[in-house]
């Protein structure tokens, strides 16, 4: 199963809306055949994975992440593949949570196949957790905050220069999870100081550019940023309380989409109903205590790096406050992961 994972995640990119799938066939205990879904639209993992083993697949076992779809959508469903291969066993990480595909482990077992669910449920869960979120009828979008920090836990110096705290492994790691989000959002200051493209670079190509997002808040952005000079390259999207109708005239003529609304649980839910499943956002300090505070985020990606940057440096969190410990919200550890000197650590909120 943990094979399938990792098989699973090379997908990362090319599959939304669909979910990260990895699937393996094993003979005699020796694996056979291995696939993934590697892009939207295409073959599906257990489909693929049957496919490399062949006739090797009769009375076999197959291992999958996902429970097999039911019903024929863009691919044949899965079940039928499966049965037709022959396999004997099942064994399925986590149920599938989409009701249009659902009920693959069912049909196997009405056929006779012996099947097993929910093993590493856990990390199959925390690996497709957008998709779940989309599946769980929220209107706002699986929301990550990323953070790139000092020991001391601040984003820039007190002068506000951050480039660069972390080193070049864990920014291509950013160019990496920016391509496996729908939309990419920062704040308002972190736009007008940084003046940044919020574009995927590197090794891994997004199947569509992710939707820039910048929350303004009651700042301005200047129509000669680079976000909305490149508004008709990269689709953009401002979110402010409100917009004047000259807002309208000039950031609509450069192809740049405007969202009024008072409060972020409003704003995202917005970006939610424009196909917008979810997204990254990558500060400031003010944007992430507010989230925070309001309980918009689902994880939390922090990058910390081996540097100290004194009490006159710019906190990561801002506005966020907690009575006491007993009140304090306790997260999950997803996963710790070193980049070169620095080390991303991932938490889920429970």
């Amino acid at each position: 199963m943990r094979r399938a994972l990792d098989l699973a995640g090379r997908g990362w990119g090319r599959v939304d809306p669909n979910p990260l799938v990895g699937a393996v066939v094993l003979a005699h205990g020796e694996p056979v055949g291995e696939g993934y879904h590697a892009e939207f639209g295409g073959p599906h993992a257990e489909a693929v994975a049957l496919a490399a083993a062949g006739p090797r697949a009769r009375d076999a076992t197959l291992v999958t992440t996902m429970e097999p779809c039911a019903a024929v959508g863009k691919q044949p469903a899965c079940v039928a593949a499966i049965l037709a291969a022959g396999i004997r066993r099942v064994v399925i990480a986590m149920p599938d949570p989409n009701p249009a595909m659902a009920g693959g482990a069912a049909s196997l077992r009405a056929a006779g196949l012996e099947v097993e669910v929910g093993l590493a449920r856990e990390e199959a869960e925390r690996q497709n957790a957008a998709f779940l979120h989309r599946h769980a009828g929220s209107r706002r979008p699986w929301v990550v905050v990323k953070l790139a920090t000092s020991l001391d836990h601040r984003i820039a110096d007190q002068s506000g220069h951050s480039r660069w705290i972390s080193g070049e492994e864990a920014r291509d790691w950013v160019h990496w999870l920016r391509a496996g989000f729908a939309a990419i959002g920062v704040g308002g200051r972190t736009a007008q100081v940084d003046d940044p493209s919020l574009t995927v670079r590197g090794d891994t190509e997004p199947r569509r550019a992710p939707t820039r997002v910048v929350f303004l808040g009651h700042r301005r952005l200047p129509l000669e940023a680079a976000l909305i000079r490149t508004a008709r390259e990269v689709p953009t999207i401002l979110v402010a309380p409100e917009f004047t109708p000259a807002d309208a005239a000039q950031f609509g003529d450069r192809g740049v989409t405007l969202i009024p609304a008072a409060t972020l649980a409003e704003g995202l839910g917005e970006i939610g109903t424009r196909g917008i499943g979810s997204i990254v956002i990558e500060g400031g300090g003010r944007l992430t205590g507010a989230l925070l505070a309001a309980g918009l985020v689902d994880r939390l990606a922090w990058i910390v790096s081996p540097v100290w940057l004194g009490e006159h440096g710019i906190p990561a969190v801002r506005g966020f406050e907690v009575g006491s410990l007993l009140q304090a919200e306790r997260w999950v550890v997803a996963e710790r992961k070193p980049l070169g000197q620095d080390t991303a650590l991932l938490f889920d909120r429970r």
